[in-house]
């Protein structure tokens, strides 16, 4: 009787070895797909991070096949009929009525009319910027809410860089980036 039950021990014990063993093999198969997992994560981020820092700008501009002139800061972008004239990035303190300072960071490009205007809105750039610097400065931030104060700042950036650049043609302003802080 004593043998019976050794024999049925030992069965047990090689009956859970060979669990043990099983439960290594799916184990290790649960560590390799969570490894494989993480990789394409912080393959995905790393292209999603160099896209949405401008750093794959080129790569893209390349495929598309877009012309580009720099010009400094400063660059002329030709699609076709429309001219588009890259300005540089512009920072303002924003008008907060003695409060805890905003700042607003923004980067426009004008649609010219065609690639004759671009030397006269380089002639008269100073006093764009001039005109913008002053507009910015006044507003507030409840100004620049919604699409409703997108679409004002683009009406009043429009009329004062017109007035400026006259008798050069600006179809319109388009916003590239804006941030307020």
């Amino acid at each position: 009787m004593a043998d019976e039950d050794e024999d049925l021990d030992d069965a047990e014990e090689s009956e859970e070895d060979s669990a043990e063993e099983g439960d290594d093999s799916s184990g290790g198969g649960k560590k390799v797909l969570i490894i494989i997992g993480v990789v394409i994560l912080l393959v995905v981020g790393g292209i999603g991070a160099a896209y949405f820092t401008g750093l794959l700008d080129p790569v893209i501009a390349m495929i598309v096949g877009e012309e580009e002139v720099e010009q400094g800061e400063e660059q002329i972008v030709s699609t076709g009929d429309a001219v588009f004239y890259d300005l540089q990035e512009i920072i303002v303190n924003l008008n907060t009525g003695g409060r805890k300072s905003s700042f607003l960071k923004i980067r426009i490009s004008l649609e010219l009319a065609n690639e004759e205007d671009v030397q006269r809105i380089e002639s008269v750039m100073p006093r764009i910027v001039d005109n913008f610097q002053t507009y910015l400065r006044e507003l507030r931030i409840d100004d620049l809410k919604g699409s409703s104060g997108m679409y004002r700042l683009r009406e009043e950036l429009l009329a004062r860089v017109s007035v400026a650049a006259a008798p050069a043609k600006v179809n319109d302003v388009l916003f590239k980036e804006m941030l307020v802080q």
